[in-house]
């Protein structure tokens, strides 16, 4: 048994110095600069709980909260709904389409967020321009120039780039449902809706814990995109949490106000996160 232990822990080590060099030592770094007035490179002194409370009267970072949480729920929401049903389409029988289609809405989310803000800038641009000016539709000119219509640019992009992705876990667990439970309710007269909301929806309780944390946490992480498409206009109005905690850090010099930002953060998303967690593991129970 000393030896069986000892090979773990040998086997152990390497991943948690990589983890501890990675991600402890910078995380408890972090901390401490946050407490300082640091600017990349040098401590000119310790602030205490100066740049936590500098924060708090910042409206830039506080908009920029809200803007970003606003975002995230709307994103969170129709990436759920675009990934469910994609996946619900390419479950259906169509013999060899179901794997062209699975490619196909997969795609975008291979593309780097950087190429896929210059894609859809473009399109925003010169494609939406181009349809005002044949159509003579005013709803199409100047998306990224206005607050309201930047801000659905980000989320149509973001769903975009992360329904195909989504799909795939969804099309996991509609694949794991038992082909006798969808025979025995087509017996009993259950119609296509019936099925869909009687048996496939609470069995993909699971799913739905699994990827409203994965479209949650980076909904909340969004930077290239957001520095592609709109690069926070105009006049910051589209400026989510990562972009000005970077803007802060590497334009304006002023890294231990940064991290203190990016603390504040991370405490938010970690309650956010597990408080979500928590609540549909419960909803699992219920279903």
């Amino acid at each position: 048994m000393k030896m069986k232990s000892l090979t773990y822990w040998v086997f152990l080590a390497p991943c948690l110095l990589a983890l501890t060099i990675v991600l402890v030592i910078p995380f408890i770094q972090g901390v401490y600069y946050s407490f300082t007035e640091y600017n990349g490179f040098q401590v000119n002194g310790f602030v205490g709980f100066d740049n936590y409370i500098k924060l708090l009267k910042d409206d830039q970072f506080l908009y920029s909260l809200w803007f970003t949480g606003g975002f995230s729920v709307v994103s969170v929401i129709g990436i759920n709904i675009v990934g469910l049903l994609l996946a619900l389409f390419v479950t259906q029988k169509m013999g060899r389409f179901n794997t062209l289609f699975r490619t196909i809405f997969f795609m975008p989310n291979l593309i780097g967020g950087i190429i896929l803000g210059f894609i859809w800038q473009f399109i925003y641009l010169k494609a939406f321009e181009g349809i005002a000016d044949l159509t003579g539709l005013e709803f199409f000119k100047g998306w990224l120039s206005d607050t309201a219509t930047g801000f659905w640019g980000l989320v149509i992009l973001f769903i975009w780039q992360m329904g195909g992705y989504i799909m795939i876990i969804y099309i996991s667990f509609l694949n794991s449902i038992p082909d006798e439970l969808l025979e025995a309710s087509t017996i009993d007269g259950a119609n296509g809706w019936q099925k869909f909301w009687k048996i496939k929806f609470p069995l993909l309780a699971p799913a739905f814990t699994v990827s409203l944390f994965l479209t949650l946490s980076n909904a909340f992480k969004v930077y290239d995109q957001n520095m592609a498409l709109t690069a926070g206009g105009p006049f910051n109005s589209t400026q989510m949490v990562t972009m000005n905690i970077y803007d802060t850090a590497f334009k304006v010099q002023e890294m231990g106000y940064a991290q203190a930002k990016a603390i504040i953060f991370l405490i938010i998303i970690t309650v956010i996160s597990v408080v979500q967690l928590y609540f549909t593991r419960k909803r699992e129970t219920d279903l």
